[in-house]
């Protein structure tokens, strides 16, 4: 569906700054010639770790200059989206993810990078995981690649679990996971379990939807219904509020993901259900007090089981770039196969970009270094399935997310109502009410369209 004027407007209005600023990583900095590449990423590890090596791509095209352009994940969301919806022009490729993607393409922001792919020799597009593909795919293209993807899985201590005399199974439930938790809870030392409470549609509302895809809620019904106070929503995330108060970290309702990573990575918590993103914390020496301890377990089941989410920071050349040819160069050697063995040469295996590439597990190198890991990440992605995300039908795709352009605002605000229920200053049923009155609005506009 195309995104409606008054939301766009909405959307632009909060997004604008008076100017993009940003750090300026390596690579060339020049005025705007013929041949200058601006690339605008996300500033975290991996994506540094390619500007650190830009300078190779640039001794391979000496007729292009690249000048990166890195923010923090919030900047980034703002100022690409204000820089691609208004035609703006400011970057020739912008990272985003398979949030934007589909409506972004849907609306003729972003160049098909299917045709680009298939006139590349190797680049070899059917070698993206397939849930990856389809969900930065629009009409059977891809419209952006993806440099890394990740689902969500069940971290837990497996040397906690062995002294308490428990197993974790293949396939857990929520109900057993709430007893493993209260089971390894030791106040004031060993929480027995971190969730994020976070606000934010990208922050708690991540693994809480799928909580709620599990226990059979869901956000709108197929006519567009809200569906926030509907006995199984309640019940999810009831769940998850009674679970994070009773037996989670201190401070649940301002912690996010990295909180939590912390949490887990310092020994301070028993389990802790996020991104497979995490194991670049927590098996890394350097920040790591639990490497080699840490078991992954797909995420936990209810009514309905694979409940993963499906994510993935992708790299996309908008419309109004003046050269798409340059910049797919670029693209294509941060996202192709060569890449990957490079990092995991130069840099090292486990700093290789996870979840993009089926050959990536393929590498002896990286099978031994992502042994524990690996092999669950790239089921979980496998299993992943943003068109059915719900036990019921939807009329929304996305498993953590609505693809809908309302719900970076809708998402956040329901976010604040449920982490005032985990700092306990309202009831989880209050702040569903609430939240029902905001999916209302939302899903009003889309009966009316229909």
């Amino acid at each position: 569906m195309r995104i409606r004027s008054k939301y766009l407007a909405v959307a632009i209005a909060a997004t604008m700054t008076p100017a993009l600023s940003g750090c300026a990583g390596a690579g060339s900095f020049v005025g705007g010639g013929a041949d200058a590449v601006t690339i605008a990423i996300i500033s975290n590890s991996q994506m540094q770790d390619a500007i650190a090596l830009s300078d190779r791509f640039e001794r391979e095209n000496p007729g292009i200059e690249l000048k990166f352009v890195s923010l923090s994940e919030n900047e980034a969301r703002a100022k690409i989206t204000a820089s691609v919806a208004t035609g703006g022009g400011e970057f020739d490729v912008v990272m985003i993810s398979n949030y934007e993607t589909p409506q972004w393409a849907e609306n003729g922001w972003l160049t098909d990078l299917s045709e680009y792919a298939d006139r590349t020799p190797g680049y070899d597009e059917e070698d993206f995981i397939p849930s990856l593909r389809r969900s930065l795919s629009y009409e059977d293209s891809m419209y952006s690649v993806p440099f890394y993807g990740e689902s969500s899985f069940l971290m837990y201590r497996r040397d906690l679990f062995e002294q308490a005399g428990l197993e974790m199974p293949a396939e857990p439930s929520w109900e057993q996971v709430a007893g493993y938790a209260a089971t390894l809870d030791e106040p004031g030392e060993t929480s027995g379990i971190c969730l994020r409470g976070k606000p934010g549609w990208g922050e708690m509302l991540a693994p809480l939807n799928t909580v709620i895809n599990a226990f059979g809620g869901r956000w709108y019904d197929e006519n567009w219904n809200a569906q926030l106070t509907s006995p199984e929503t309640l019940r999810a995330v009831q769940f998850y509020v009674d679970l994070v108060r009773g037996h989670g970290q201190s401070g649940a309702a301002t912690s996010g993901f990295s909180e939590c990573a912390t949490q887990l990575a310092q020994g301070r918590t028993a389990m802790w259900y996020d991104s497979t993103a995490a194991v670049s914390v927590l098996e890394d020496p350097a920040s790591s007090r639990v490497v080699g301890k840490i078991g992954y377990a797909p995420a936990p089941a209810a009514v309905k089981s694979d409940t993963g989410w499906l994510y993935s920071w992708s790299l996309g050349i908008p419309t109004t770039s003046d050269k798409p040819d340059a910049a797919w160069k670029f693209v294509s050697w941060m996202t192709d196969k060569d890449y990957l063995e490079m990092v995991g040469n130069e840099l090292g295996w486990e700093r290789v970009p996870p979840g993009s590439r089926l050959s990536t597990y393929a590498i002896p190198e990286y099978e031994q270094a992502a042994a524990a890991y690996g092999p669950p990440t790239l089921a979980a992605m496998e299993k992943a399935d943003p068109e059915n995300p719900a036990v019921a039908p939807v009329p929304y795709t996305g498993v953590q997310f609505l693809t809908i352009p309302e719900f970076q605002d809708l998402g956040t605000r329901v976010s604040q109502q449920i982490s005032a229920a985990i700092a306990g200053r309202i009831s989880v049923r209050e702040a569903l009410e609430q939240a029902q009155q905001y999916a209302e609005v939302v899903g009003e506009t889309y009966r009316e369209a229909q």
